[in-house]
């Protein structure tokens, strides 16, 4: 959520680049500063009329003491008539604060100034690619041909379990899956995460801390007896660890890492583009969080970038890190690097990985803040990461290293599987 501050500061230069998600906030930003300026005046009115009903309050135990009860009750009418006053000015600030609060929840983050103008994904910046496509001297198989092959994921049996998008994976399938996760969770640690196994499920709290809710894609599964979300992302609750927290600088960096299930209703998703593990409700994923100071924390990026890179290349993948405009730009991100793999068979980018820095747009929902030097609370910057997703980077695995009669393991999970072919 957006600081009105900063609002304030920074009004014009906001609502330009509110353009790069192709967003008019002009309205909206000036609604929001009218109504501060609105609840600024009723506190102000409340503020004077509880001092007034508080010095009236002391002049009437005054009067009772020297004996004048006559002229303190005249008084405590005037005192009833404050407090019922009073009552409905607080009632009318709660309603003031309600209404701008609900209007900072429309505004997404301001993108950083250095994400680019565009409307959708074909317009986000290529900045690097690593590697080269691997070539067949045979008919290359899609991952879901070869997961059936090789008994490696059931997508029939997931479906008379729990629906579409809720895969088996058996066998060296479910091996191969194990030994990802471990993979990343052991790279993590070697980078100084440190690892947490949070909860799946998360209240409405968290919510609302890290810009999930209120949900505006209907993305979320909700178990409404209980009134808990499955996390769509282990940064849900690995981020909401720090919630309500006032940290020291001498904290800082912060970075943890977690495994979880992540599950995603993927309301209007269909046709090719989901088949197979492209597309799922449920799927696993490793985190990467960072808590970093205002200061530090785009060199923290620039290091979870470096780090979801190397895993990549230890896979030995060939993969393109893309910088995304502003109309492809997720809700609570100031920017995000996207990691994508390419499929050689399916002929075709899969994103893995995305890479984002929220400054302080979570943080403020979170009221997650810092001492600094002057002993003032300040705002931290929260970053998260995937990696990595599961699903896409094991679909990249069995088609790129699919031989005429088998699919080879890369060298790295070796040690892991405990196999190094599937056939």
């Amino acid at each position: 959520m957006l600081q009105i501050p900063y609002l304030k500061e920074n009004r014009d230069w906001a609502i330009e680049q509110f353009k790069k998600r192709s967003i008019d906030a002009a309205d909206t930003i000036d609604q929001v500063l009218m109504l501060d300026e609105k609840r600024k005046l009723t506190q102000q009115e409340l503020d004077s009329q509880l001092a007034e009903a508080n010095n009236l309050a002391k002049q009437i135990g005054d009067l009772f003491k020297s004996g004048n009860a006559a002229e303190a009750n005249k008084l405590k009418s005037k005192t009833s008539s404050l407090k019922e006053s009073s009552h409905i000015l607080k009632e009318q600030l709660q309603q003031i604060e309600d209404e701008q609060k609900e209007l900072l929840y429309l505004l997404p983050n301001v993108p950083n100034e250095l994400v680019p103008f565009g409307k959708c994904d074909t317009d986000n910046k290529i900045v690097e690619v690593h590697g080269h496509p691997v070539t067949f001297d045979f008919d290359a198989k899609p991952h879901w041909d070869l997961a059936k092959q090789f008994d490696l994921i059931d997508f029939e049996l997931g479906v008379k379990i729990a629906g579409a998008g809720f895969p088996v994976y058996k066998n060296q399938g479910a091996k191969l899956q194990r030994a990802l996760i471990n993979f990343f969770l052991d790279e993590a640690d070697l980078a100084g995460y440190s690892e947490v196994i949070p909860p799946h499920m998360v209240n409405e709290a968290s919510g609302i801390g890290t810009g999930q809710l209120p949900d505006k894609e209907g993305q979320m599964y909700h178990v409404g007896i209980d009134d808990l979300y499955l996390i769509p992302t282990a940064e849900v609750p690995i981020t909401n660890i720090y919630r309500d927290v006032i940290l020291k600088e001498s904290d800082f960096p912060i970075k943890n890492c977690g495994y979880t299930p992540c599950f995603r209703r993927e309301a209007g998703s269909y046709g090719k583009d989901v088949r197979g593990l492209n597309r799922l409700h449920q799927f696993d994923k490793v985190e990467i969080v960072q808590i970093a100071h205002p200061s530090k924390s785009y060199e923290a990026l620039d290091g979870m970038v470096k780090h979801v890179a190397s895993l990549l290349e230890k896979l030995g993948l060939h993969y393109r890190i893309a910088l995304l405009c502003g109309g492809d730009l997720g809700f609570t991100s100031a920017i995000t690097y996207d990691f994508e793999v390419y499929s050689a068979a399916q002929d075709k980018w899969l994103e893995v990985s995305s890479v984002s820095n929220f400054e302080t747009f979570q943080a403020n929902r979170l009221k997650l803040r810092f001492k600094n030097e002057a002993g003032k609370s300040e705002y931290a910057h929260t970053l998260n990461g995937s990696a990595l997703a599961l699903p896409r980077i094991l679909a990249a695995i069995l088609e790129n290293y699919q031989m005429e009669n088998g699919i080879r393991i890369p060298e790295v999970l070796v040690p892991y599987t405990k196999f190094e072919n599937i056939n």
